[in-house]
């Protein structure tokens, strides 16, 4: 019973974020920015990061046109992304690299911060492998800003 109350609380998370998404907006100014595609999903998502001198990210932002899934997670991110340094937010986009794909209960770095446990919700992809680069495709995205590589393609 406590998983299915779990998967509830989850799907709960992601249909509120899918509905209502946080940050869709393009911060200004804005210093980092890339464009990631999904062409199985027809996903598109850019991510607008403002990094201050500090290498603090100060504010993150999206755009997407896609699944409930990839919008749920650019602004699941966005929330989570601020105040982190670049090297903060790599780690947290390998975490969810491996709560997403990994059988075992994985995610390292997320439940030590109580403000990074609705990331967990993005776990329930794991059921759905085909909705895996729809959850990880923002998180890519992320990455090609850091490193200013323009963008990304989950093929």
């Amino acid at each position: 019973m406590q998983d299915q109350s779990l998967h509830d609380l989850y799907q709960t998370v992601i249909l509120d974020h899918a509905r209502a998404p946080r940050n869709q907006q393009r911060p200004e100014p804005c210093t980092h920015e890339a464009v990631g595609d999904n062409p199985l999903c027809g996903d598109r998502v850019t991510i607008f990061l403002r990094i201050g001198e500090g290498g603090r990210i100060e504010d993150a932002g999206f755009l997407a046109q896609g699944c409930a899934i990839a919008v749920a997670s650019a602004s699941l991110m966005t929330q989570a992304l601020r105040g982190r340094t670049e090297a903060e937010a790599r780690q947290l986009e390998t975490a969810i690299e491996a709560l997403c794909t990994s059988e075992e209960d994985a995610g390292a770095g997320i439940d030590d911060d109580e403000s990074l446990t609705s990331l967990r919700a993005l776990s329930g992809v794991r059921a759905f492998p085909m909705r895996v680069k729809c959850v990880t495709l923002p998180w890519q995205t992320l990455l090609a800003a850091l490193d200013r590589s323009g963008g990304t393609s989950t093929e």
